[in-house]
């Protein structure tokens, strides 16, 4: 800690040595400790700590403004402002801030005063300097925050000096000082700066441009007080050309300073509001930003340059903004745009769209002022193509004006490009490039139209833009036009026409305007709902766009398509036309709506590929017309005519070719237009769907639909951007890389090199030599020709192996590529296979989708490695598990499908049984209860007769359904064997992939398959290790379930529950003698099954003989604690040891409890003399102990004779022994439940006999030493119950501290748990509450 820290941390007297009265320090120490930690928290570095511990100040304050507190809370805060810790000065400096504002009484002269008293810079020491500086420092800003500063003319003076004297250290403080005195002063009134002004500031100019906070001061008053500044130095012209060099390097100076704080110096913006009031604003923008602080490029210059242009924006006239985006500082913040990359450089655009967006949003009032800056900003171009996004989100803020103008220009400079007006630039890298293909006019109007034509599809799009019906139609039908037709002559009936390229649109282009349209009609369809997808006038989007284009087709003279139509193409038109038309008459359907959008969306499809649209137009009418004109009553396998498929199905197979093309619109129309005719779904159709689903056909096979992709057509249109930004990226890579590229490229050669290579270059190597005439092996004897002939053939060698190793990879990547087609296009296709079992769950159709699914998870869990296989397995997991078996409706009306559906329970559950993955196993066990579920659920007219006759000729005894059941399909016979045998694999295989979650959701779902397994259950409980574990958890959660014990009757469930016991009391033989960590596994089971069978009981009131059970525990205690004292398996003793007491509990055994000061016997004595004069520091003095009541020989002589009576004792008189007592319960009790701290020793087995008289466990712990209380066995506690009269004579017995000698004869322990018989645990409970009022007499006696 600093000396600053501890002279905070000293009490008021001791910090302030010089003056301070004794009174006045004896008055300071009264302080509340509350008060005191005001100051703590105030230095905290949480802001809300600091807030309230302020407030709280201030408060307690307000209610001693004259006390000694107030004196210290000065004192206190002045010391604060110079600390060591540099975090807690400002925040000591704006508590005293507010203390000055809320108590205007303390005079800012006296407060200031005391600063300079503190920290004297004249006597200060040097190693103290810089907390001093900063002391007063930071009390100048308090008095300034206060509000009282700029009111005050001498404190303000007096602060104004210090400042001056405080700008000498400039080592310490920087140019903090002068900055303060700037913010002091504009907040100054006019009158006193005037006279404040001399004092501050020199005449010289010099001075003045000699930093940012000096020519800041003069901006100031130039601002506030020209009058006054002229007087002292005259008529001043910052602008000339003397001053612009001293400007740039005062901006030049603020630029570095402001680089962390990354905001726009004061400086700067003063310079640019006198550039703008003199008139001088292009003088200041050419000479001193453009040609002085870009001159010699430094980020921090150009980062100030770029907020310069963002502040400026508003402020400038429209001339002006032509100005400024038509210079140097935009074409090099394009260059930034374009060459910054923001992992590893900061990069200006997020900041400068928060400029253009404030800009925007300010002036709406001004449409041409917005338009001049989002055109300008539009018109910086890098080689043709713009550096903003093509989604700037700065264009919500356009008012309607403004967007209508953008558009039309948008459109324009698509029609006809003026590169003149662009601000375009190339890199340093494109420079170098020496393609002269990359400098052509047309590359850079390709790049310029792809941009312009997504920037207006983003329009559309904006959501948070307000756009009217006109200006949408105008961009889609702007798209349309130019996607698929072309004019021919002009004509005023189409606008169109009348716009004329001036350079010809090329296929490309024309290609990337008619995925823009298909976006933008996907928006159309999605977002712009009014009615749903409709227009103002009632009408579809997509329908009038369809209008649209007919209407080009009819002026065949003026406009034509780009893919000519033939005359089948225009009679599917005119077909689809009429369709549509009829379906209007059945626009109340749901279903003519989504065949509308389907038939819309291939009639637009037309005429991006005629040959292919054409005949689905054809399928999808006859379609339409067959569904429209069927009777309500649907037939799943008899088609009209059998020659031709049911429509239903092709029309399934026009919907997997839609799905085949790479469009979300497409997608989002199949999934509608599925889901409403799922309902007339046919097995074949079905299984056209399956098959595209089935991992191993469509591996192996190619599918009948044939999956497309635009990502070619896509690296097309990018190939060009992409190796710009590869030029642009090249100053980033380094030697080293690309030599370790090479490198990997020669070892992937090297791998790819085969022997037949070897073999042809050894021949060739061979025959060079024999080309030479020579048979040495010296190199130099070939000549010149033979090394040419050599090289010339290695050269091809090697070019021939180069060709076959790029074509085995491209083969590679082919087939990977395809593989990625497939998968995406089986995700698409699980749409169809989602919206059928949501829609239609209770199709018996769906029951046919469990094997498919299920094929696809157990694929997909095997190779999930890439990103597709594992969507591909979430989603269809999601739709097994969420959309079909937890449905909550299902199959009602199976027909003849009973007896597949019971042999395919079996084979679910035997799949489920042969998986290595325990969750794919999972997926068919739940679809197994999925079936059974359905089978159950079914009504019993649809079965077939045999199985119903079933189970009265068979002669298996399973219960038979009662009741409702009885009318379902579910024929028990045949399920319970398939259950019975996967439970026992699951009880007796090691690695079985069944877990105990799944039996436990088959029983709680079907308790009547759960009573015929329950046998099997039994059976292995007292079997091996694993089987017993298994079978004793399976049992202790089912046995708790309702609907299992109303599958049984009274003697029924009696009768399993004492089966259940004979075999856990076999179990429990051989406790405590566990060696392994299985073995005693295996023991905590069969207690929590004992447990678990004891709570039924209870619950039941089931009359049941325990006593021999009760004897197996008994006799088996000592072991089980002999093993506890010797700590095997200790994570699980205290564990077992528990569970053993909470059973002997409920058959009336309590535990024993051990006394506090066992506890402390044994620690104590093994210490050792040192160890207690130790421990005996800190203790309290001999005269402050309570003496003991019973000497050392008195205690030793009962530790000697643990059989005498305390006959010789003195009565009790006093309370505090009872209370004391009652105190020393509380330990004793803790040691119920848990495991003592010390060893025991063996017990006694003596009191194991059954003629040994019934003593409570705390009757024993009076008349017993500790040892043989805590290893001691109570006895069966079985005596029947007594009269009163007995109680009473036991009573006194007890008191006068004698045993009875003799007890009842013990009879046959027969534990009657009915509330009617005589119970022994009332009896028991009785007993207590005597035996409670016993100990307490007798522990009075002692």
């Amino acid at each position: 800690i600093d000396s600053q820290d501890v002279a905070e941390l000293k009490s008021p007297g001791e910090v302030t040595q010089s003056g301070a009265l004794p009174a006045d320090r004896h008055g300071l120490l009264q302080h509340s400790r509350e008060f005191l930690d005001f100051f703590w928290d105030i230095a905290k570095p949480q802001q809300e700590t600091r807030l309230e511990a302020t407030e709280k100040l201030l408060e307690y304050l307000r209610t001693r403004p004259q006390g000694s507190e107030m004196k210290y809370a000065l004192k206190r805060l002045i010391t604060g402002l110079g600390v060591g810790r540099e975090t807690a000065r400002p925040c000591y400096s704006l508590a005293l801030a507010q203390l000055l504002q809320s108590f205007e009484d303390i005079p800012l002269c006296s407060i200031l005063q005391q600063i300079q008293e503190k920290y004297d810079l004249r006597q200060v020491k040097k190693a103290t300097m810089r907390p001093a500086l900063f002391g007063n420092l930071f009390g100048v800003l308090a008095l300034f925050q206060s509000g009282r500063l700029v009111k005050d003319q001498e404190a303000l003076m007096k602060s104004v000096k210090l400042l001056q004297v405080l700008a000498l250290h400039y080592n310490h403080l920087q140019e903090q000082p002068q900055k303060a005195l700037v913010d002091i002063l504009s907040e100054v009134p006019e009158a006193m700066l005037q006279e404040i002004l001399p004092k501050v500031l020199k005449g010289d100019l010099n001075m003045t441009l000699s930093s940012p906070e000096r020519l800041e001061l003069f901006l100031l008053a130039q601002q506030k007080v020209p009058a006054k500044l002229e007087n002292m130095m005259g008529s001043v012209n910052l602008f000339s050309d003397e001053n612009v060099p001293r400007l740039v390097n005062v901006l030049r100076m603020a630029a570095t300073a402001a680089k962390k704080e990354r905001k726009l110096p004061p400086v700067a913006l003063g310079l640019l509001r006198l550039a703008l009031k003199e008139d001088k604003f292009p003088q200041f923008w050419k000479e001193v930003v453009e040609q002085g602080l870009l001159k010699k490029q430094s980020w921090p210059a150009s980062y100030l340059c770029f907020r310069l242009l963002g502040v400026a924006l508003p402020l400038l006239s429209k001339e002006q903004l032509q100005m400024v985006m038509r210079g140097d500082l935009i074409r090099h913040y394009g260059e930034h745009m374009v060459t910054a990359k923001p992992p590893n450089q900061f990069r200006f655009g997020p900041e400068m769209d928060k400029y253009v967006g404030t800009f925007l949003e300010g002036c709406q009032d001004d449409p041409e002022r917005q338009l001049a800056v989002l055109v300008a900003f539009s018109s910086v171009t890098n080689q043709g193509l713009p550096v903003v996004p093509t989604v700037w989100r700065v264009v919500q803020f356009l008012s309607p004006p403004a967007v209508q103008g953008y558009v039309a220009w948008l459109q324009d400079m698509f029609l006809q490009p003026n590169l003149d007006s662009l601000v375009d630039f190339s890199t340093t890298n494109q420079k170098k490039a020496q393609d002269a293909s990359l400098h052509v006019p047309e590359r850079a109007v390709s790049r310029l139209r792809k941009w312009l034509i997504h920037r207006l599809v983003s329009i559309v799009d904006n959501t948070h833009l307000e756009k009217e019906d006109a200006l949408v139609e105008q961009v889609a039908r702007f798209c349309l036009f130019h996607s698929f037709f072309v004019t021919k002559k002009p004509t005023s009936q189409v606008p169109e026409t009348k716009q004329q390229f001036s350079f010809p649109l090329e296929s490309q282009s024309r290609e990337v305007v008619s995925n823009a349209f298909f976006s933008l009609l996907q928006t159309l369809s999605t977002h712009f709902k009014q009615a749903p997808g409709q227009t103002q006038r009632g009408q579809s989007w997509a329908y009038r766009l369809v209008q649209w284009a007919d209407k080009l087709l009819n002026h065949s003279r003026s406009v034509t398509t780009v893919l000519p139509f033939t005359t089948q193409q225009h009679q599917a038109w005119d077909r689809m036309l009429q369709t549509l038309r009829d379906l209007e008459a059945h626009s109340t359907e749901a279903r003519a709506a989504a065949f509308q959008h389907l038939l819309l969306l291939v009639g637009i499809h037309l005429f991006k590929s005629p040959a292919e649209s054409c005949d689905l137009l054809d399928d999808i009418q006859t379609c339409i017309k067959k569904s429209l004109g069927e009777k309500t009553r649907r037939s799943r396998t008899k088609a009209i005519n059998s020659q031709e498929p049911p429509w239903v199905e092709v029309l399934v197979e026009i919907l997997l070719a839609l799905l085949a093309q790479p469009s979300h619109l497409m997608r989002q129309v199949a999934r509608s237009v599925f889901g409403h005719i799922c309902s007339h779904l046919t097995p074949h159709a079905l299984q056209l769907i399956l098959d595209v689903l089935n991992p191993e056909t469509s591996q192996d096979e190619d599918e009948n639909v044939v999956v497309t992709d635009d990502s070619d057509e896509k690296q097309l249109e990018n190939a060009e951007d992409k190796s710009d930004d590869s030029e642009d990226n090249k100053n980033a890579e380094s030697e080293d890389e690309s030599e370790e590229e090479e490198e990997s490229e020669e070892e992937d050669r090297d791998g790819d090199v085969d022997q037949g290579f070897r073999e042809q270059l050894m021949a060739v190597l061979q025959a060079g030599k024999a080309l030479g005439g020579a048979d040495s092996e010296d190199e130099e004897e070939l000549g010149d020709e033979a090394m040419m002939a050599l090289d010339q053939s290695l050269a091809s060698l090697f070019a021939e192996q180069k060709l076959r190793i790029q074509a085995r990879r491209d083969e590679k990547n082919k087939l990977q590529k395809e593989k990625m087609l497939r998968r995406d296009f089986q995700i698409r296709v699980l749409d169809l296979i989602e919206v059928l079992v949501t829609k239609q769950p209770e199709n018996p159709l769906v029951l046919q989708l469990l094997q498919p699914l299920l094929r696809i998870i157990r694929r997909s869990m095997r190779t999930s490695s890439c990103q597709q296989e594992q969507e591909l397995l979430h989603k269809t997991a999601r739709i097994f598990t969420h959309h079909l078996c937890r449905a909550r409706r299902y199959c009602h009306d199976l027909g003849d499908l009973v007896e597949t559906l019971h042999t395919q329970v079996e084979q679910l559950v035997q799949q489920a049984s042969r998986q290595a993955d325990s969750s794919v196993a999972l997926y068919h066990f739940n679809a197994s209860l999925y079936l059974l579920r359905v089978l159950k659920g079914s009504s019993g007219e649809g079965c077939a007769p045999e199985t119903q006759k079933k189970p009265r000729a068979g002669t298996d005894t399973s219960p038979k359904p009662k009741g409702p059941q009885t009318a379902s399909c579910l024929d028990w016979n045949l399920v319970t064997p398939v259950y019975s045998s996967a439970l026992s694999s699951f009880l007796t295989k090691r690695n079985s992939p069944l877990t105990v979650p799944m039996f436990l959701s088959l029983f709680s779902r079907h308790p009547v398959l759960c009573k015929s397994l329950l046998p099997i259950l039994v059976q292995h409980v007292a079997g091996p290790a694993r089987p017993r574990h298994q079978a004793c958890l399976l049992l202790q959660k089912t046995l708790s379930m309702r609907e299992l014990r109303a599958c049984f009757e009274d003697p029924e469930w009696k009768q399993l529950i004492g089966q259940i016991l004979a075999k856990v009391s076999e179990n429990l033989r051989a406790l405590g003698h566990a060696q392994t960590k299985a073995e005693h596994q295996k023991e905590l089971s069969s207690l929590e099954l004992l447990n678990t069978l004891f709570r039924s009981v209870l619950h039941e009131k089931l009359t049941l003989d325990l006593t021999g059970l009760l004897g197996v525990l008994q006799g088996q205690q000592q072991s089980l604690q002999q093993s506890l004292r010797q700590g095997e398996h200790s994570t699980g003793s205290s564990r077992l040891y528990d569970l053993y007491w909470q059973a002997m509990k409920v058959l009336g055994v309590q535990r024993p409890k051990l006394e506090k000061k066992d506890t402390k016997e044994v620690p104590s004595a093994v210490q050792s003399p040192m160890s207690m004069k130790r421990k005996k520091k800190g203790f309290l003095p001999e005269t402050k102990k309570r003496k003991k009541r019973k000497s050392e020989d008195v205690a030793q002589e009962e530790g000697a004779k643990p059989t005498a009576t305390a006959e010789g004792q003195p009565p009790s008189t006093g309370k505090k022994k009872k209370r004391k007592r009652a105190k020393d319960k509380a330990p004793a009790q803790s040691q119920v439940n848990g495991t003592p701290a010390v060893k025991r020793p063996a017990p006694d087995t003596s009191t194991l006999d059954p003629s040994t008289p019934a003593k409570t466990p705390k009757l024993q712990k009076k008349h017993q030493k500790p040892s043989q209380v805590n290893g001691a066995t109570p006895v069966s506690p079985v005596e029947p119950a007594v009269k009163k009269k007995h109680q009473k004579a036991l009573l006194k017995k007890e008191v006068s501290g004698k045993l009875p000698q003799s007890a009842l004869p013990r009879k046959k322990a027969r534990l009657s748990l009915a509330s009617r018989s005589p119970s022994l645990f009332q009896s028991m409970a009785r007993k207590k509450k005597v035996q409670t009022l016993r100990f307490t007499i007798s522990s009075s006696k002692k």
